[in-house]
């Protein structure tokens, strides 16, 4: 296996990590920032505040997302393993 298969490789898993994990990022960061917009606005500096309404949204966009991250994740092992002959030589 050359170097640029494995960089190839390094490349393609990067990048289905990012893809995954972005939409609950992106659902972490806007209710954070609703929460501290809530917070600010009715002076309540609650550090738990925050905390559950994040916790509540992960969950509910790992129940509306869950299949599709995995099926990101099952396709991209797919890949690895149908090439596993190429990359032992």
């Amino acid at each position: 296996m050359s170097i640029d298969t494995v960089v190839d490789i390094a490349r393609e898993a990067l990048y289905t990590i990012i893809i995954t994990a972005a939409p609950l990022l992106l659902v972490s960061l806007v209710v954070g920032l609703l929460v501290s917009v809530f917070q600010t606005v009715t002076s309540i500096q609650e550090q738990t505040l925050t905390f559950v309404p994040k916790l509540l949204a992960i969950f509910l966009g790992i129940m509306i997302l869950g299949h599709w991250m995995l099926n990101n994740i099952v396709d991209f092992m797919q890949r690895l393993w149908s090439d596993f002959s190429v990359y032992i030589r």
